[in-house]
């Protein structure tokens, strides 16, 4: 059986192709053949060129295919429409089942707007017919450490909220073993990939100084703040509000649930924060 790893020259989809080990039965699947030629020679695997948006290329990209990781593509104006298309082309190649990605919470109202593009196109999956997985993961721990400023500082509207942020290697180990295991076990179940505690950025600029010795500091910031904070990045409107919304979506109480889903799938409980930062520093 052919595994189709999308997002191969990324986070979470490289990482999920280091635990796959590459090799005849993965392909990979990207928009940059330049990156994708020697990721592919490395693993000794197949790779095609294409876009979310073409469907015809995904369509004979994923020819052969009958399992497909699916990563959701950069945020844009028409992300929903590009992971409907591509939905529709791996249902028109033969593909028999997707394990997606999404993001904890996703809804068609959740205070994270890019969270309703996940929603969206989860739906659109369940009604294409194929079997499917989701796995909403948190925040990334990863991300945390690189929201603060040149003076230590994380701003954003969270409030006193909390966030169950997850390590990437956690997603990563728990999308392989959903995609090497489970005859049929894995169909039609969502997945909510958080680490082993919800904490506040408060929290979590007090655990980055301790254990990197980099002195941070969480400053709560109202939605207006934000919005005005962002502004001279320039970018466009759509993105700012996913930026912000993040931390909305940690103020609303939307990201603080914990759950056992990670170690249900791997078999050891998810990493802490400290243990993340531990391991990267």
């Amino acid at each position: 059986m052919t595994i189709a790893v999308t997002g191969a020259t990324g986070s979470i989809g490289g990482k999920v192709l280091e635990r796959l080990g590459g090799g005849a039965g993965v392909r990979l699947i990207g928009r940059n053949a330049e990156r994708l030629e020697p990721l592919a020679e490395h693993f000794d695997s197949a790779f095609a060129v294409a876009t979310y948006a073409d469907g015809p290329a995904m369509t004979a990209a994923l020819d052969g295919v009958r399992l497909l990781f699916l990563v959701s593509g950069h945020e844009s104006a028409t992300r929903r429409e590009e992971h409907r298309t591509a939905v529709d082309a791996a249902r028109a190649a033969g593909v028999e089942r997707i394990v997606y990605l999404s993001f904890l919470g996703a809804a068609p109202e959740c205070t994270f707007t890019f969270g309703r593009d996940h929603y969206f196109t989860e739906q659109h999956i369940r009604e294409s017919g194929l079997k499917y997985t989701f796995l909403q993961d948190s925040w990334y721990q990863s991300m945390i450490p690189l929201m603060a400023d040149d003076q230590g500082v994380i701003r954003g509207p969270a409030g006193d909220g909390r966030v169950s942020a997850v390590a990437p290697d956690d997603v990563a180990d728990a999308v392989t073993a959903v995609l090497t295991t489970g005859n049929g076990d894995h169909d039609g179940v969502t997945y909510r990939l958080t680490g082993p505690e919800a904490f506040t950025l408060t929290e979590a600029a007090e655990t980055i100084t301790r254990v990197t010795g980099r002195s941070v500091r969480f400053e709560n910031e109202t939605l207006d703040e934000a919005f005005a904070s962002r502004a001279h990045f320039g970018a466009p409107d759509f993105e700012v509000a996913g930026w912000v919304t993040s931390y909305a979506a940690i103020a609303a109480g939307e990201l603080a649930v914990v759950t056992g889903d990670v170690e249900t799938l791997t078999g050891r409980p998810p990493q802490t924060f400290a243990d993340y930062l531990n391991s990267y520093t």
